[in-house]
């Protein structure tokens, strides 16, 4: 009851409400988490490609890491601002979807999986960083990315159809 209680109490902040009623601040906020979730999604497949094997073969992992770590990070950081932004337009309506809990999980998988890479096999990768194959548990990783950014952005896409109409 509690957590229904402060998904109310988020709904009736001026923050929430001004995201709800505002002709622009719903569409930018949207905008600006598509966008970056495009370009996010881009770099972690290119990454995921390259620990697959599949492009930049001549590159060393720990090169391609260094280069896009950064956008990762960042575009990360920015799609979850703006996904809670977008969160708090009508809380009580997003949380009542199996699909925005869905998403909630896959981002939370997608997480551990990113953890799980780093603190293994991720940490040894000047050990195979020029090897001519790339380690499966690095390979399964990506995989295992791949798959769960596919679901996210579908499930996020699904939310959309599966909210109440506005009242």
């Amino acid at each position: 009851m509690w957590f229904v209680n402060l998904l109310q109490w988020l709904h009736d902040t001026p923050f929430s409400i001004t995201m709800r009623e505002s002709v622009w601040a719903e569409p930018i906020v949207e905008t600006i988490h598509v966008l970056t979730l495009t370009l996010f999604v881009g770099f972690a497949f290119l990454l995921d490609l390259r620990l697959l094997g599949v492009c930049l073969r001549s590159r060393p992992v720990s090169q391609v890491l260094h280069k896009l770590n950064p956008f990762l990070f960042v575009g990360f950081a920015i799609m979850i601002v703006t996904g809670v932004f977008l969160f708090c337009g009508d809380p009580p309506s997003f949380y009542s979807t199996i699909f925005f809990k869905i998403k909630m999980i896959f981002l939370v998988l997608a997480g551990l999986n990113v953890l799980i890479f780093n603190a293994t096999i991720g940490r040894k990768v000047a050990e195979w960083d020029m090897a001519p194959e790339t380690p499966r548990a690095a390979k399964v990783a990506a995989v295992i990315s791949i798959v769960l950014w596919v679901a996210i952005v579908a499930a996020g896409r699904a939310i959309a159809y599966d909210l109440p109409p506005p009242s």
